[in-house]
């Protein structure tokens, strides 16, 4: 049996992933521990997590692999300080101290973290390094259900690529085709999420959640800010960048051209213009990846599409390469961003470089990216006693009818099961869920329980069964990964007074039958659920479809605004006391939030930080 650990760190999102004769055993981000969202520290907890679930010690495991190369960044980092002087002499001299100190000899570094697990690691020999986006190609590739597929990743900057092309087949994978920093599709997003007042490496997504209330009316200013080619490949202008030089994403051209200076989120709210750049800004986008995955069918001929990397998180960009129906299939890397880049490189180090064969899944080889922790119900049961919660125990069945009944009652639930998912999305282990026929759902939830901004829209779950009857889609999204519009039959029309709505004002139109989860452009996030993924989910929207008619609940992510998603039972009962959440259904225990103790309440809505 050969042992793989692999290791992403350093940036954003740290991780660490066991692979034993190339399956996935297990893996997790370094922020679940420690609670602290993105955190890019070196993954001590994650590593001690992996190692026991594959009850190994370091010393066992045969080769260790870091998701990117450090003197390649390095080089990248002086040469563009070189191109760009003497503007860039502030973040060179911030840059340099921690460069010096640890990352230019990472693998001393990493090598003297390592044995701090196991006294008995004695030999750097088998740290390796992989190149960042042959990472993230390999995470998207390797555990895909295809034999053959051209890859796409598309992310703000690894060593020196920004976009990639790769080619898989069998066993092997090649980059074909780069684009080098500092021309990003990622740091062009990134720029547009810090000047509408979001969070870099955070913030994207509540970006493209905007963008729906907006119109694109900024769509030919943007392109003055990047040249567009046929084939999708392109080029930034670079006077109206800081982030090659400076400590902000945007220059005072960018704020010119404009018309306005970044947002302040703490004393600006969003207004128009902002969901207008929003919308701007996803159309943009959506053209460039639709051209890039145009031009690589052509020339590659290629019926499969493999998607990582954190544009690939981009699930409205995503869904529009589906419905232009370019490739016959897509599969996209659950934890498509950096945290993905620790499993890539392990899986890269197993079929690249010792030369092993695949075993292709007809789903995938991702176990449904079920691949984190998980607690015994008598462990559960031991934590809840210890904190002093105040619990009911039901047997299966008991369970999940009082849970859809509750559903049913417009309640919000913490559901708490199983292993915890690997990568950014909840899907359906660490979730909270609610009812998708109610219009206040999405509100509450927002403003009560996640303390975030109401226009934040929300996923369905829903059974695979059901897709095609709600959705205009059929295709598997299992990890949430897609978006697509509601079916025509279960949409309700809007009065010509709702449709001159603007901005905020028209998150309070019912859409459709399952308003909670409707966007105000008719389209929705869609997770789809099957037996042999999740079967307690499974049957637990099966339950509530059988009292609604309803095969679909809101998912969202089991944590508040700031806050990484939950990973254990305690961290679970303190979301569940300082939210305003009714229930929380953690193993086989029901816990209800009037019989709690009171002074066990905590205050959550200013726990976190703005994310």
């Amino acid at each position: 049996m050969t042992a793989i650990l692999g290791i992403s760190a350093f940036y954003h999102d740290s991780a660490a992933c066991i692979l034993k004769d190339g399956r996935i055993v297990a893996a997790a981000q370094e922020e679940r521990f420690t609670r602290k969202k993105h955190d890019p520290s070196y993954p001590k907890n994650a590593v001690e997590f992996v190692l026991k679930y594959s009850k190994l010690k370091l010393s066992e495991v045969d080769k260790i692999v870091f998701f990117e190369k450090p003197f390649l960044k390095f080089e990248r980092l002086l040469e563009t300080y070189v191109a760009f002087a003497p503007r860039g002499f502030i973040s060179f001299s911030k840059a340099m101290p921690l460069w010096i100190k640890e990352k230019l000899f990472q693998k001393n570094f990493l090598f003297n973290k390592l044995k701090e697990h196991d006294k008995n690691f004695k030999s750097d020999e088998n740290i390796f390094f992989s190149e960042h986006h042959l990472s993230h190609a390999a995470s998207a590739f390797y555990p895909s259900p295809f034999d053959e597929a051209v890859v796409l990743t598309a992310d703000g900057v690894g060593e020196w690529a920004t976009t990639t092309v790769a080619v898989g087949k069998g066993r092997n994978l090649e980059i074909k085709k780069e684009i080098h920093f500092p021309h990003s599709l990622g740091l062009l997003y990134s720029a547009f999420t810090y000047y509408t007042g979001f969070k870099v490496n955070s913030g994207e997504y509540k970006l493209m959640g905007l963008a729906p209330y907006g119109n694109p009316v900024y769509e030919n200013k943007i392109k003055k800010l990047i040249d567009i080619k046929e084939d999708g490949s392109f080029r930034l202008n670079q006077k109206y960048f800081n982030y090659a030089t400076g400590l902000t994403m945007t220059s005072d051209h960018f704020n010119e051209l404009f018309a306005q200076k970044p947002r302040d989120p703490k004393k600006e709210k969003i207004t128009q213009f902002h969901m207008d750049i929003a919308a701007s800004i996803q159309k943009v986008t959506e053209e460039i990846m639709i051209k890039l995955a145009k031009s690589i069918r052509k020339e590659y001929n290629i019926k499969n599409l493999c998607l990582a990397g954190g544009v690939a998180l981009n699930c409205v960009a995503n869904g529009k390469i589906l419905s232009e129906k370019i490739f016959d299939k897509i599969w996209i890397q659950p934890a498509a961003g950096d945290a993905g880049g620790a499993l890539g490189a392990a899986l890269a180090l197993w079929h690249i470089e010792l030369t092993n064969e695949r075993t292709v899944n007809s789903t995938d080889n991702m176990k449904g990216s079920y691949l984190g922790n998980e607690f015994s119900q008598e462990e559960i049961e031991k934590e809840l006693k210890f904190i002093g919660a105040n619990f009911k125990i039901f047997e299966y069945e008991e369970l999940l009818s009082k849970t859809s009944d509750l559903l049913k009652d417009g309640k919000a639930i913490g559901w708490f099961q199983g292993r915890m998912e690997f990568g950014p999305r909840a899907l359906g282990n660490r979730s909270i869920l609610g009812d998708p026929r109610s219009e206040n759902m999405q509100k509450n939830l927002n403003l009560k329980v996640k303390y975030r901004e109401s226009f934040r829209p929300f996923a369905p779950s829903i059974l695979r069964e059901d897709l095609s009857t709600w959705f205009d889609i059929n295709v598997d999204s299992p990890y949430m990964l897609l978006v697509a519009n509601i079916n025509s039959k279960k949409k309700f029309k809007m009065t010509q007074k709702q449709k001159e709505l603007f901005g905020i004002d028209k998150l309070n139109v019912k859409r459709s039958e399952i308003p909670a989860v409707t966007h105000v452009d008719y389209s929705a996030r869609i997770q789809t659920v099957t037996k042999n993924t999740n079967k307690r989910y499974y049957d637990l929207i099966s339950k509530f479809k059988e009292k609604t008619g309803c095969p679909v609940i809101v998912n969202t992510s089991f944590n508040v605004r700031g806050e990484p998603i939950v990973n254990s039972p305690t961290d679970a009962f303190n979301c569940f006391m300082g939210t305003e959440l009714d229930y929380l259904v953690i193993g086989n225990c029901i816990l209800e939030k009037s019989q709690q103790d009171p002074n066990l309440k905590k205050n959550y809505s200013k726990e976190f930080d703005l994310d």
